[in-house]
Formats: C-alpha cells, sequence, structure tokens
C-alpha cells in the first residue's frame, strides 16, 4: 500500500511539472472548459481536458494490461 502511495504522489509531482508546458499546447483551455473571470474572481473547472486525459490514461492503462 505504502509503494502505491509513493508512485501517486510521484505521478502528481510531474504531472504538476509538466502542466504549464501541456497548457502551451492548448490542453487546459478546451472548448467546454469552464473559466469564469470576474474583476476579483477566476474560477477554472476543466471539465473537457479532464475527460480527455481520462480517456487517454484509461486506454494506456488497457494497453499496458494486455
Amino acid at each position: 500500500m505504502s509503494r502505491l502511495l509513493i508512485i501517486l504522489g510521484l505521478i502528481l509531482v510531474i504531472i504538476g511539472l509538466i502542466f504549464p508546458w501541456l497548457t502551451k499546447l492548448g490542453l487546459g483551455r478546451l472548448p467546454g472548459d469552464i473559466a469564469i473571470e470576474r474583476e476579483n474572481f477566476h474560477f477554472y473547472f476543466p471539465i473537457t481536458t479532464s475527460i480527455l486525459i481520462s480517456l487517454i490514461l484509461t486506454l494506456l492503462f488497457w494497453l499496458f494490461r494486455r
């Protein structure tokens, strides 16, 4: 269990470090992502980006499992 948590933590750190480069590719401002910007308030919910990443990871895990 501890090995799994360490691996998941490392994956999250890597994703966090790679995220600025992914936004330059347009991944993060796709149509369907909710972005509300007001004077003193910014809200961003990347629903389309999350679905796309989920589909890609599901496909990769499915391929590596076989």
